[in-house]
C-alpha cells in the first residue's frame, strides 16, 4: 500500500516536471523572437510567384519598394514664365515693359540683350521702336527710353506689365489713364526713376533700370502680384536641350521696314539662335558688346493704317494674321493671334510651343517683302 502511494506520488512529480519544462520552452521561443533573432515570415504571394516566395521588390508594412521609388519623379523646377528657363523659385512679380528708341542716334541701345521678349513695330513715320519686356533679369541700364503709342499700350496691358515710357500720343495717354494702368512717365511726374547720360545728346540719352522701376512701383503702390498670361514652351529632351523643331531650312531672314531700317537675322548653329543686324551691321548692346539674338523669331504680318500728317499709325496687334516662325534654323508658316493677352502662334489650328530663351516679335505691315533664305 505504501509502495502504491509512493509510485503515484512519483508519477505526479514527473508529470508536473514535464508540464513545467514545456512552459519553459515556450517562454524561450517568445524571448528569442523579441530579441531580434530570425522569426519565420508569413508567406507572401501576389499571384506572380509560388506561395512562400518573396519577390525582391516586395516591402512588408506599407513602405515603398525600390522600383516604385525609382518611378517617383521629382517635381519639375520652377521656370521663368516668359522665357521657359529654369528659375531659382516660383516667379510671381509683374514684368516690366520699357519703350526703347531705335533711331540711328539711339544705337547701340542698352539692355535689349537681357529682355525676355522684344516687340519691334513701326512708330510714326518710318522709324521703328521697341517694347522690351523684363521679368527674368534686372539690367542696371535700359534705354534710351522714348514715348509710347496705343498698340504698345495694348501689348503691355495684355502682359499685365508695369509700362515705362517718356511721353505719349494723346490716344495712348487716354488708354493709360482710362484703364488705370500701372505706368511710369518721365515727362509727367516720374523723372526721379530715370537719368540722362551726358555722353549722348537729348532726347536720345534717357535711361532707367529695373531697380528704379520697381522702386517707383512700390512708391506709387502699384499691384505687385502678376496676373499675366502663360506661355507654352516645348519640353526639354534628356540632354537638356529642347527638341529641335521641324520645318523648312531658314538660315537668314531680311525684314525691310523702311529706308534705314532694314533688319536681318542670321542663324548661328553653335548657339542655336538668330543673330540680329541693322542695315547689314551686327546690332550689339552698348555695354556688353553682345550681338542681339533670338531663340524664337516671330514675323507677324499685321494691318497698318496712317492716321495723321505726323505719320502716327494704327496697328492691329490682335489678329488673326499670317506670319512665319523661325527656330533653330527652320521656318514654319503660321497664323498668329493675341489670346489671353499674348500674341501666340498656330499651325493647323494647334498652338506651337516656344523654345526656352529670348523671343523677338517683328510686327510688319501686311505685304512687306520679307525674304527668308
Amino acid at each position: 500500500m505504501k509502495q502504491g502511494r509512493s509510485a503515484m506520488f512519483t508519477g505526479l512529480i514527473v508529470l508536473l516536471a514535464g508540464i513545467l519544462y514545456v512552459f519553459i520552452l515556450i517562454g524561450c521561443e517568445e524571448r528569442s523572437g523579441e530579441s531580434g533573432q530570425p522569426v519565420q515570415q508569413a508567406a507572401v504571394s501576389d499571384g506572380a510567384g509560388e506561395p512562400g516566395e518573396r519577390r525582391p521588390d516586395t516591402v512588408v508594412g506599407g513602405g515603398v519598394s525600390p522600383k516604385e521609388a525609382d518611378k517617383q519623379e521629382a517635381p519639375p523646377p520652377p521656370k521663368f514664365p516668359l522665357t521657359g528657363l529654369t528659375a531659382p523659385q516660383d516667379v510671381q512679380e509683374r514684368p516690366v515693359m520699357v519703350m526703347v528708341e531705335n533711331s540711328p542716334q539711339a544705337r547701340p541701345q542698352t539692355g535689349l540683350d537681357q529682355a525676355d521678349l522684344v516687340y519691334e513695330i513701326l512708330a510714326e513715320g518710318d522709324i521703328t521702336r521697341f517694347a522690351a519686356v523684363y521679368q527674368s533679369r534686372a539690367p542696371k541700364t535700359i534705354g534710351p527710353v522714348r514715348s509710347i503709342r496705343p498698340y504698345y499700350v495694348e501689348i503691355g496691358d495684355g502682359l499685365d506689365a508695369y509700362i515705362v515710357h517718356a511721353g505719349w500720343s494723346e490716344e495712348a495717354m487716354d488708354m493709360l489713364a482710362g484703364r488705370k494702368l500701372s505706368h511710369l512717365d518721365e515727362v509727367y511726374g516720374d523723372g526721379k526713376y530715370y537719368w540722362r547720360d551726358a555722353k549722348r545728346k537729348m532726347p536720345h540719352n534717357l535711361y532707367t533700370s529695373i531697380e528704379l522701376i520697381r522702386q517707383g512701383a512700390k512708391d506709387k503702390r502699384f499691384r505687385t502680384a502678376w496676373n499675366g498670361p502663360l506661355l507654352q514652351f516645348t519640353p526639354d529632351s534628356p540632354d537638356g536641350l529642347s527638341a529641335s523643331p521641324s520645318g523648312q531650312t531658314a538660315a537668314k531672314a531680311v525684314i525691310p521696314y523702311s529706308r534705314g531700317y532694314t533688319v536681318s537675322y542670321r542663324y548661328e548653329a553653335e548657339s542655336g539662335t538668330y543673330l540680329r543686324s541693322m542695315n547689314d551691321k551686327p546690332h550689339t548692346d552698348a555695354l556688353s558688346g553682345h550681338t542681339l539674338s533670338a531663340s524664337n523669331l516671330i514675323i507677324a504680318y499685321a494691318a497698318h493704317r496712317v492716321l495723321d500728317s505726323e505719320g502716327r499709325r494704327r496697328v492691329d496687334v490682335f489678329g488673326p494674321g499670317q506670319g512665319v516662325l523661325l527656330q533653330r534654323g527652320t521656318k514654319k508658316d503660321i497664323t498668329w493671334e493675341r489670346k489671353e493677352g499674348l500674341i501666340r502662334v498656330y499651325e493647323g489650328g494647334k498652338e506651337l510651343g516656344w523654345l526656352p530663351g529670348q523671343t523677338w516679335v517683328q510686327i510688319v505691315p501686311s505685304g512687306t517683302a520679307v525674304r527668308i533664305e
